[in-house]
């Protein structure tokens, strides 16, 4: 059952498949296991960053195509959900109208921007999605009156969203079962939905074509693949999938704006947390999001604790300062690209192939 419901792709890795049921748990169980708003918001943040970086692995470790448009997707989904809820007030229609004028949207843009631009080289297509991305970034912020600017859009959801709401009377397990609660798990059994979809897709034999465009697309060219429809596809999928994204982090967050769901940032950070996690491993999506989304909330605590630690030696002190939690966030990631080059998914994964090679 495990095999089909992981699509024949198992971790193939003991320490992999112990670090993936950890984070499953973990998610699954946030609500109760870690209190207050903060932790149950990096959970949350998991959850959809595992999505939206698992999409753009379809694309780039899959496939091969370099885009940054990514975060625009994201940003369609968040802020068709978030201005139709404002406009049309929180109630599930505005949800299901916001969300299929998103859809359509971004696969109309990720269907045009794949036929006009995927037949050029790859840096050239890289360079026209960072134009349609800025663009639509600018569009955003300009467009103040229907989104709010630069400010950005607060919005209500649902009565049974909202943390007024209560299913039942008293606690479970010390935690009321309010409206912030069934958030939380829309967000998480919809990420978890979308992740083994997209291991679906990759384990079938579209997803082997894929791999073989981005091994050696004129050789799949000559086997009789039409490598831009396959590739155009690749982009429309990987497109669907980040507005869903979007679409729960609004619903999560109940605010759009553009720093938050259109900025460079957030195409950044889905870069990093590919490389750290393993390119072409849907897998390399769950490690990367929870270790990058845990450092960049949780570091500069774990600096500040070992600052007051080495008050006694004054240049470690300075040195672990919260403030510079940043730069030891560079270093870490340095670090894990120089000892996992092929990311942490990559490299376990070779390790245990190399060691069942070993055995006689």
């Amino acid at each position: 059952m495990m095999n089909n419901l992981l699509s024949g792709d198992l971790p193939r890795s003991r320490l992999l498949s112990a670090m993936l049921l950890a984070v499953l748990v973990g998610l699954a169980l946030a609500p109760f296991l870690f209190h207050g708003a903060r932790s149950l918001n990096v959970a949350a943040t998991i959850c959809v960053f595992i999505v939206l970086v698992a999409s753009y692995d379809l694309l780039l470790g899959y496939t091969g195509i370099v885009s940054f448009a990514h975060t625009m997707f994201y940003g369609i989904g968040a802020y068709g959900v978030g201005l139709a809820l404002h406009g049309m007030g929180p109630t599930w229609s505005a949800v299901l109208v916001g969300t299929s004028a998103a859809l359509v949207v971004s696969l109309l843009l990720a269907l045009v921007i794949g036929l006009f631009s995927l037949r050029v080289r790859a840096i050239f297509y890289a360079m026209i999605t960072l134009a349609v991305a800025a663009a639509f970034a600018v569009l955003a912020s300009q467009l103040s009156d229907y989104t709010g600017g630069e400010d950005g859009r607060t919005f209500k959801v649902p009565d049974l969203l909202q943390p007024g709401f209560h299913l039942l009377e008293g606690e479970f397990f010390g935690r009321a079962l309010d409206g912030k609660l069934i958030t939380y798990y829309l967000v998480f059994f919809s990420a978890l939905a979308l992740f083994l979809f997209m291991l679906r897709i990759v384990n079938s034999p579209f997803g082997r074509v894929l791999q073989a465009i981005r091994e050696n697309d004129f050789r799949a060219e000559a086997l009789g693949y039409r490598t831009v429809i396959y590739r155009t596809l690749a982009n429309c999928l990987g497109a669907l999938i980040a507005t869903l994204a979007g679409v729960l982090m609004a619903l999560w967050l109940r605010y759009v704006g553009p720093k938050t769901m259109l900025s460079f940032e957030v195409m950044t950070d889905i870069l990093l947390i590919v490389v750290i996690g393993g390119m072409g491993t849907v897998y390399g999506a769950v490690i990367g999001s929870a270790l990058f989304i845990l450092m960049q909330n949780y570091l500069q605590v774990l600096m500040k604790e070992a600052s007051a630690a080495m008050v006694g030696i004054p240049l470690l002190a300075n040195l672990f300062h919260p403030d510079r939690w940043l730069l030891w966030l560079g270093v870490l990631f340095v670090l894990s690209v120089y000892f996992f080059p092929a990311g942490i998914v990559g490299k376990l994964r070779a390790g245990a192939q190399a060691r069942s090679q070993r055995k006689p």
